[in-house]
Parts: structure tokens; sequence; C-alpha cells
């Protein structure tokens, strides 16, 4: 039996409601579950994203790959956080990215179109969609400002600070390419933060 008791927690936690059991059962009927192994794919390059995923267990990275074959991350995911690539779901274009997973993962997937007809009319549900779309918003912003104005070693501290455990959690290599930075870069950085 798949863990939606994650999901519900989440939902509940973002929208401040609480799901009936009617909620709960719509959910469950809905929401798909589904494991991926380390190393493959949630989406490909070029292919439509059919369905948002809730991750329950595991990790992932969204990147693209330039014409040099460099893999430039946009985005680490671990449980309690989204995959999906949003301007692909919503508006089933080929997508610019991949998502792979970094560890073993179970997700709970489902389309948009379900999302539209049974699960949107789910108060709780509602109202998670509008905090995490603002969320999403102020993080890309921070993101965005992030990439264009702030020296390497201030990007660390705000990777530090905001996401501790992903120190621990991912390697040197993936952190630096999520931060535009060599390894080498990275790892002066991290030398010179721990002085």
């Amino acid at each position: 039996m798949p863990n939606f008791e994650a999901l519900f927690d989440y939902i509940q936690e973002l929208s401040d409601q609480t799901l009936s059991a009617d909620d709960k059962q719509i959910i469950t009927t809905h929401f798909k579950p589904k494991k991926i192994r380390k190393r493959q794919y949630f989406l490909q390059e070029g292919d439509v994203c059919k369905y948002a995923g809730f991750i329950v267990k595991g990790a992932a990275k969204t990147y693209t790959v330039d014409e040099k074959g460099h893999e430039h991350i946009l985005k680490l995911s671990v449980e309690d956080w989204w995959l999906a690539d949003f301007e692909s779901y919503y508006h089933l274009k080929p997508s610019r990215f991949n998502i792979e997973a970094l560890e073993d993962m179970e997700i709970l997937q489902i389309t948009n179109a379900v999302v539209e007809e049974f699960i949107k009319p789910i108060p709780a549900f509602s109202a998670m969609q509008n905090v995490l779309s603002q969320n999403n918003t102020i993080a890309a912003q921070k993101r965005m400002q992030s990439a264009i104005s702030q020296t390497g070693e201030e990007r660390f501290a705000e990777l530090v600070n905001d996401y501790p455990h992903f120190i621990q959690r991912f390697s040197q290599n993936l952190i630096a390419s999520y931060l535009g930075l060599t390894p080498e870069s990275l790892s002066r950085i991290r030398k010179n933060a721990l002085k």
C-alpha cells in the first residue's frame, strides 16, 4: 500500500485546512503510485510532461544539457517536493528539461486533467495549490536574483541557510552545478566557510 500520509500531511500543512475522509478517498483513488530507480528518468527532454509527481521517498535533479554536453541543474528535489516541468505539464508542450532520479524514488503522480476534474474541488488541495504557486514564484525570483547578482560565496551561504540538508545529501558536483560553480570553486568556498 503506497504511503499517502506524507501527501495528506503536506496538503493539510500548506493549506492550513483539514482533509475529510471523502477528500482522502478521492486523492488515494486518483494519485497513482510509481517507483523510479536511481538514474531512471521521470521526464526526458523532448517528451511532454504528462504527470506531476509528489515525492514520498527519494531525490531527483531537474537539468538541461548544453551543446558541449555539460549539465546545468535547475532544481534538486527531495521528499515532500513536486516533480514536473510545469510549462510542459499545463500546456502539453515538449519539455526542455530532464528530470532524473538521484536515488530510488517513490512518488505519487497525477495528470493535470484529473487534478482539474477531481482534485481541485477539494478545498484543502485548492488552498495548497495557491500557497505552492506563491512559494514557487518567490523561489524562482530568488534564484534568478541570486544567479545574476550574487557571488559564489553568497550563493553557497544562501543554500546552506535555506537547504542545509542538501550539503549532506548531494555530491559536491551536483551542488556546484546547481550553484553555477565549478567543483573546484565550490571546494575553495567550502574550505573558506569552515574557517
